[in-house]
Protein backbone atom coordinates (compact mmCIF):
# COMPACT_ATOMS: atom_id res chain seq x y z
CA UNK A 1 0.00 0.00 0.00
CA UNK A 2 1.16 3.54 -0.59
CA UNK A 3 0.92 6.74 0.92
CA UNK A 4 2.08 10.17 0.80
CA UNK A 5 3.08 12.43 3.49
CA UNK A 6 0.38 14.97 2.18
CA UNK A 7 -2.49 12.81 1.96
CA UNK A 8 -2.14 10.16 4.79
CA UNK A 9 -5.79 8.88 4.08
CA UNK A 10 -4.92 8.13 0.16
CA UNK A 11 -4.09 4.42 -0.12
CA UNK A 12 -3.83 2.60 -3.10
CA UNK A 13 -5.02 1.25 -4.91
CA UNK A 14 -7.42 3.23 -4.95
CA UNK A 15 -11.79 2.25 -5.88
CA UNK A 16 -12.79 3.71 -9.28
CA UNK A 17 -16.42 3.77 -9.06
CA UNK A 18 -18.48 2.12 -12.51
CA UNK A 19 -21.92 3.08 -12.53
CA UNK A 20 -24.28 3.33 -15.90
CA UNK A 21 -21.15 2.68 -17.57
CA UNK A 22 -19.31 5.97 -15.95
CA UNK A 23 -16.19 6.09 -14.24
CA UNK A 24 -16.73 8.05 -11.17
CA UNK A 25 -14.14 9.13 -8.40
CA UNK A 26 -16.35 10.94 -5.52
CA UNK A 27 -13.77 11.45 -3.07
CA UNK A 28 -11.90 15.01 -3.07
CA UNK A 29 -8.53 13.88 -1.64
CA UNK A 30 -8.54 10.89 -4.07
CA UNK A 31 -9.02 13.71 -6.71
CA UNK A 32 -6.02 15.13 -5.62
CA UNK A 33 -3.89 12.59 -5.06
CA UNK A 34 -4.73 11.38 -8.89
CA UNK A 35 -4.14 14.89 -9.90
CA UNK A 36 -0.88 15.60 -8.07
CA UNK A 37 0.89 12.03 -8.40
CA UNK A 38 -0.40 10.46 -11.45
CA UNK A 39 -1.17 14.00 -14.06
CA UNK A 40 -5.03 12.89 -14.21
CA UNK A 41 -7.54 15.63 -14.43
CA UNK A 42 -10.83 13.98 -15.25
CA UNK A 43 -14.01 16.41 -15.44
CA UNK A 44 -16.09 17.46 -12.27
CA UNK A 45 -19.58 16.87 -13.49
CA UNK A 46 -21.39 17.33 -10.17
CA UNK A 47 -23.59 19.92 -8.78
CA UNK A 48 -22.25 22.48 -6.10
CA UNK A 49 -24.35 22.49 -3.02
CA UNK A 50 -24.59 26.13 -2.75
CA UNK A 51 -24.81 27.32 -5.97
CA UNK A 52 -26.79 24.11 -7.83
CA UNK A 53 -28.07 26.22 -10.90
CA UNK A 54 -25.01 27.37 -11.86
CA UNK A 55 -23.20 26.18 -15.32
CA UNK A 56 -19.58 27.68 -14.96
CA UNK A 57 -17.93 25.37 -12.03
CA UNK A 58 -18.91 22.01 -11.56
CA UNK A 59 -18.10 19.48 -7.93
CA UNK A 60 -17.88 15.91 -7.21
CA UNK A 61 -18.26 13.15 -8.40
CA UNK A 62 -15.08 13.41 -11.37
CA UNK A 63 -15.79 11.58 -13.67
CA UNK A 64 -12.64 9.48 -15.83
CA UNK A 65 -12.18 9.07 -19.23
CA UNK A 66 -12.28 5.25 -20.32
CA UNK A 67 -8.68 5.82 -21.13
CA UNK A 68 -7.98 7.03 -17.64
CA UNK A 69 -9.51 4.62 -15.85
CA UNK A 70 -7.45 1.51 -18.00
CA UNK A 71 -4.27 3.52 -17.23
CA UNK A 72 -4.62 3.78 -13.85
CA UNK A 73 -6.07 0.11 -13.80
CA UNK A 74 -2.79 -0.95 -15.95
CA UNK A 75 -0.42 0.48 -13.15
CA UNK A 76 -2.25 -0.93 -10.52
CA UNK A 77 -2.86 2.64 -9.16
CA UNK A 78 -6.72 1.97 -8.77
CA UNK A 79 -9.28 -0.90 -9.42
CA UNK A 80 -12.54 -0.85 -10.81
CA UNK A 81 -15.59 -1.65 -8.79
CA UNK A 82 -19.53 -2.30 -10.10
CA UNK A 83 -21.08 0.26 -7.55
CA UNK A 84 -24.48 -1.56 -8.26
CA UNK A 85 -23.26 -4.98 -7.45
CA UNK A 86 -21.39 -3.95 -4.56
CA UNK A 87 -24.93 -1.97 -3.09
CA UNK A 88 -26.96 -4.91 -3.75
CA UNK A 89 -24.61 -7.32 -1.74
CA UNK A 90 -23.77 -4.61 1.09
CA UNK A 91 -27.28 -3.32 1.80
CA UNK A 92 -30.09 -6.00 0.31
CA UNK A 93 -28.51 -8.95 0.64
CA UNK A 94 -27.95 -9.06 4.53
CA UNK A 95 -23.99 -8.10 3.87
CA UNK A 96 -24.37 -6.03 6.72
CA UNK A 97 -24.30 -7.61 10.04
CA UNK A 98 -26.24 -5.78 12.43
CA UNK A 99 -23.56 -4.37 14.79
CA UNK A 100 -22.16 -2.81 11.24
CA UNK A 101 -25.29 -1.66 10.56
CA UNK A 102 -25.87 0.20 13.81
CA UNK A 103 -21.70 1.51 13.43
CA UNK A 104 -23.33 2.77 9.80
CA UNK A 105 -25.96 4.73 11.24
CA UNK A 106 -24.19 6.16 13.82
CA UNK A 107 -21.83 7.36 11.35
CA UNK A 108 -24.04 8.69 9.21
CA UNK A 109 -25.99 10.79 12.17
CA UNK A 110 -22.13 12.11 13.63
CA UNK A 111 -21.44 13.57 10.22
CA UNK A 112 -24.91 15.28 10.53
CA UNK A 113 -24.56 16.46 13.70
CA UNK A 114 -21.41 17.84 12.61
CA UNK A 115 -22.39 19.63 9.82
CA UNK A 116 -25.75 20.96 11.65
CA UNK A 117 -23.08 22.57 14.15
CA UNK A 118 -20.82 23.79 11.42
CA UNK A 119 -23.99 25.47 9.87
CA UNK A 120 -25.44 27.01 13.44
CA UNK A 121 -21.89 27.87 14.06
CA UNK A 122 -21.67 30.01 11.08
CA UNK A 123 -25.12 31.51 11.75
CA UNK A 124 -24.10 32.68 14.71
CA UNK A 125 -20.89 34.54 13.65
CA UNK A 126 -22.98 36.43 11.35
CA UNK A 127 -25.53 37.50 13.40
CA UNK A 128 -22.69 38.58 16.25
CA UNK A 129 -21.34 40.42 13.43
CA UNK A 130 -24.45 42.20 12.13
CA UNK A 131 -25.27 43.10 16.15
CA UNK A 132 -22.15 44.88 16.58
CA UNK A 133 -21.80 46.81 13.53
CA UNK A 134 -25.67 47.96 14.54
CA UNK A 135 -24.22 48.94 17.97
CA UNK A 136 -21.44 50.96 16.89
CA UNK A 137 -21.80 52.70 14.07
CA UNK A 138 -23.60 56.08 13.88
CA UNK A 139 -26.67 55.48 11.95
CA UNK A 140 -28.32 59.11 12.28
CA UNK A 141 -27.46 62.60 12.50
CA UNK A 142 -30.11 63.55 14.61
CA UNK A 143 -28.80 65.94 17.62
CA UNK A 144 -27.35 64.46 20.71
CA UNK A 145 -30.14 65.67 22.85
CA UNK A 146 -33.03 64.00 20.86
CA UNK A 147 -31.13 60.30 21.80
CA UNK A 148 -31.87 61.33 25.71
CA UNK A 149 -34.70 60.48 27.76
CA UNK A 150 -37.87 62.93 28.07
CA UNK A 151 -37.07 63.66 31.57
CA UNK A 152 -33.42 65.28 31.44
CA UNK A 153 -34.81 67.22 28.41
CA UNK A 154 -37.46 69.02 30.93
CA UNK A 155 -34.80 69.27 33.51
CA UNK A 156 -32.79 71.35 31.25
CA UNK A 157 -35.79 73.33 30.18
CA UNK A 158 -37.27 74.03 33.76
CA UNK A 159 -40.29 72.32 32.85
CA UNK A 160 -40.51 69.73 36.09
CA UNK A 161 -41.87 70.34 39.38
CA UNK A 162 -39.96 70.42 42.33
CA UNK A 163 -41.85 67.61 43.90
CA UNK A 164 -41.85 65.46 40.71
CA UNK A 165 -39.88 62.17 41.08
CA UNK A 166 -38.86 59.90 38.02
CA UNK A 167 -38.66 55.91 39.36
CA UNK A 168 -36.50 53.73 37.63
CA UNK A 169 -39.45 51.86 37.12
CA UNK A 170 -41.35 53.94 34.77
CA UNK A 171 -39.63 52.99 31.58
CA UNK A 172 -42.42 54.09 29.53
CA UNK A 173 -41.37 57.98 29.97
CA UNK A 174 -38.06 57.15 30.31
CA UNK A 175 -37.32 55.46 27.07
CA UNK A 176 -37.76 57.28 23.30
CA UNK A 177 -37.79 56.31 19.44
CA UNK A 178 -35.06 56.70 18.76
CA UNK A 179 -33.13 54.73 21.36
CA UNK A 180 -29.94 52.64 19.75
CA UNK A 181 -31.73 49.38 19.10
CA UNK A 182 -27.84 47.75 19.28
CA UNK A 183 -27.08 47.84 23.23
CA UNK A 184 -30.65 46.16 23.51
CA UNK A 185 -29.97 43.57 20.31
CA UNK A 186 -26.63 42.90 22.22
CA UNK A 187 -28.07 42.24 25.71
CA UNK A 188 -30.21 39.89 24.25
CA UNK A 189 -27.84 38.05 22.64
CA UNK A 190 -25.62 37.92 25.52
CA UNK A 191 -28.18 36.04 27.40
CA UNK A 192 -28.09 32.16 26.71
CA UNK A 193 -30.79 30.75 25.11
CA UNK A 194 -32.89 27.28 26.00
CA UNK A 195 -32.92 26.53 22.38
CA UNK A 196 -29.31 27.59 21.80
CA UNK A 197 -27.87 24.87 24.53
CA UNK A 198 -29.94 22.01 23.31
CA UNK A 199 -28.22 19.48 20.53
CA UNK A 200 -28.62 21.06 17.04
CA UNK A 201 -31.04 18.56 14.68
CA UNK A 202 -28.77 16.10 12.56
CA UNK A 203 -28.83 16.74 8.74
CA UNK A 204 -29.66 13.76 6.76
CA UNK A 205 -26.41 12.72 5.12
CA UNK A 206 -27.12 10.97 1.61
CA UNK A 207 -23.65 8.54 1.63
CA UNK A 208 -22.57 9.20 -2.29
CA UNK A 209 -20.87 5.76 -2.74
CA UNK A 210 -21.86 2.11 -1.73
CA UNK A 211 -18.09 1.07 -0.81
CA UNK A 212 -17.30 1.23 1.84
CA UNK A 213 -19.95 1.57 3.81
CA UNK A 214 -17.59 2.11 6.77
CA UNK A 215 -13.96 3.67 6.81
CA UNK A 216 -12.81 0.61 9.01
CA UNK A 217 -14.65 -2.25 6.32
CA UNK A 218 -12.42 -4.58 4.74
CA UNK A 219 -11.07 -4.24 1.14
CA UNK A 220 -13.96 -5.45 -1.48
CA UNK A 221 -13.90 -9.58 -2.62
CA UNK A 222 -12.37 -9.82 -6.41
CA UNK A 223 -16.11 -10.92 -7.07
CA UNK A 224 -17.15 -6.98 -6.76
CA UNK A 225 -14.47 -5.60 -9.55
CA UNK A 226 -14.51 -5.56 -12.93
CA UNK A 227 -12.14 -5.51 -15.97
CA UNK A 228 -10.48 -2.70 -16.64
CA UNK A 229 -12.39 -0.78 -19.17
CA UNK A 230 -12.60 -1.35 -22.94
CA UNK A 231 -10.18 1.49 -24.62
CA UNK A 232 -10.76 3.14 -28.22
CA UNK A 233 -8.76 2.87 -30.50
CA UNK A 234 -6.56 6.38 -29.49
CA UNK A 235 -5.90 4.40 -26.22
CA UNK A 236 -1.71 4.09 -27.16
CA UNK A 237 -1.55 7.61 -28.26
CA UNK A 238 -2.71 8.57 -24.79
CA UNK A 239 -0.63 6.10 -22.89
CA UNK A 240 2.33 6.84 -24.76
CA UNK A 241 1.71 11.01 -24.14
CA UNK A 242 1.01 10.11 -20.68
CA UNK A 243 4.27 8.52 -19.95
CA UNK A 244 5.97 11.42 -21.66
CA UNK A 245 4.62 13.65 -18.78
CA UNK A 246 1.24 15.12 -20.19
CA UNK A 247 -2.17 15.93 -18.68
CA UNK A 248 -4.38 15.12 -21.45
CA UNK A 249 -8.34 16.50 -21.26
CA UNK A 250 -11.01 15.65 -23.52
CA UNK A 251 -10.77 18.05 -26.99
CA UNK A 252 -14.09 18.06 -28.07
CA UNK A 253 -14.00 21.87 -27.93
CA UNK A 254 -11.20 21.88 -30.13
CA UNK A 255 -12.20 19.29 -32.53
CA UNK A 256 -10.07 16.94 -31.53
CA UNK A 257 -9.79 14.17 -28.96
CA UNK A 258 -7.31 14.87 -26.59
CA UNK A 259 -5.66 18.06 -25.10
CA UNK A 260 -1.97 17.46 -24.17
CA UNK A 261 -0.77 20.02 -21.83
CA UNK A 262 2.94 20.40 -20.24
CA UNK A 263 1.88 20.46 -16.71
CA UNK A 264 -1.27 21.22 -15.00
CA UNK A 265 -3.81 23.18 -17.08
CA UNK A 266 -4.44 25.01 -14.29
CA UNK A 267 -0.85 26.56 -14.87
CA UNK A 268 0.20 25.84 -18.45
CA UNK A 269 -1.84 26.10 -21.85
CA UNK A 270 -2.39 23.06 -23.75
CA UNK A 271 0.42 22.28 -26.27
CA UNK A 272 -1.06 19.80 -29.15
CA UNK A 273 -4.20 18.90 -30.43
CA UNK A 274 -4.07 15.32 -30.81
CA UNK A 275 -5.79 12.82 -32.10
CA UNK A 276 -5.28 8.67 -32.54
CA UNK A 277 -5.15 6.50 -35.43
CA UNK A 278 -4.87 2.51 -36.32
CA UNK A 279 -1.61 1.95 -38.15
CA UNK A 280 -3.15 1.49 -41.26
CA UNK A 281 -6.01 3.80 -40.92
CA UNK A 282 -7.00 5.75 -43.87
CA UNK A 283 -7.94 9.14 -43.86
CA UNK A 284 -8.94 12.26 -45.98
CA UNK A 285 -6.12 15.06 -46.66
CA UNK A 286 -8.41 17.90 -45.80
CA UNK A 287 -8.55 16.64 -42.48
CA UNK A 288 -4.81 16.90 -42.23
CA UNK A 289 -5.25 20.71 -43.62
CA UNK A 290 -7.91 21.71 -41.42
CA UNK A 291 -6.20 20.46 -38.24
CA UNK A 292 -3.10 22.02 -39.14
CA UNK A 293 -4.25 24.99 -39.88
CA UNK A 294 -6.99 25.10 -36.85
CA UNK A 295 -3.98 24.07 -34.52
CA UNK A 296 -1.79 26.51 -35.77
CA UNK A 297 -4.37 28.96 -35.10
CA UNK A 298 -5.14 28.91 -31.91
CA UNK A 299 -0.84 28.34 -31.04
CA UNK A 300 -0.63 24.59 -30.61
CA UNK A 301 0.31 21.70 -32.61
CA UNK A 302 -1.70 18.73 -34.43
CA UNK A 303 -0.46 15.57 -33.25
CA UNK A 304 -1.19 12.16 -34.89
CA UNK A 305 -0.07 9.33 -33.95
CA UNK A 306 -0.70 5.47 -33.10
CA UNK A 307 0.16 1.66 -32.32
CA UNK A 308 2.80 0.48 -34.93
CA UNK A 309 1.73 -2.60 -36.81
CA UNK A 310 3.35 -5.23 -34.37
CA UNK A 311 3.64 -2.94 -31.68
CA UNK A 312 2.30 -5.02 -29.10
CA UNK A 313 5.08 -7.08 -29.06
CA UNK A 314 7.76 -4.69 -28.75
CA UNK A 315 5.31 -3.21 -25.91
CA UNK A 316 5.61 -6.17 -23.89
CA UNK A 317 9.06 -6.61 -24.10
CA UNK A 318 9.63 -3.08 -23.19
CA UNK A 319 7.21 -3.46 -20.32
CA UNK A 320 9.44 -6.12 -18.89
CA UNK A 321 12.88 -4.26 -19.53
CA UNK A 322 11.77 -1.26 -17.78
CA UNK A 323 11.34 1.34 -20.48
CA UNK A 324 7.76 1.81 -20.35
CA UNK A 325 7.92 5.07 -22.62
CA UNK A 326 8.74 2.41 -25.71
CA UNK A 327 5.76 1.30 -26.21
CA UNK A 328 5.94 0.76 -30.40
CA UNK A 329 3.55 4.10 -30.71
CA UNK A 330 4.52 6.57 -33.39
CA UNK A 331 3.53 10.02 -33.81
CA UNK A 332 3.56 13.19 -35.89
CA UNK A 333 3.25 16.46 -35.56
CA UNK A 334 1.73 18.68 -38.15
CA UNK A 335 2.17 22.89 -38.23
CA UNK A 336 0.57 25.19 -41.24
CA UNK A 337 4.35 27.02 -41.95
CA UNK A 338 3.81 31.02 -42.99
CA UNK A 339 1.28 32.31 -40.33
Amino acid sequence: MATTSDSPTVQEPLPIFKLAQRYLVYDADTVTYLRREHNICGVLIGGLPQAPQQNVFSGLPLELLPEEARLLVEKRVAYVVDDVAKHRRAFLEDGMSAEERRAYQAALRKQGLAAAGEKNRKSEQRKKATLEKLGTENWNDLPEDMLKPRSDRRKRQGGSSEGSTIQPNDTPDDETLFDSPGAAALCKASTPHNARSAEPQPFFVTPTTSYPPLQSAAPPSESTHVDAPDAPQSYPIFRYLHDQGYFLAPGLRFGCQYMAYPGDPLRFHSHFLVNGMDWDQEFDLLDLVTGGRLGTGVKKGFLLGGQEEGGEGRDKGAAKSGDETSRGVRSFCIEWGGM
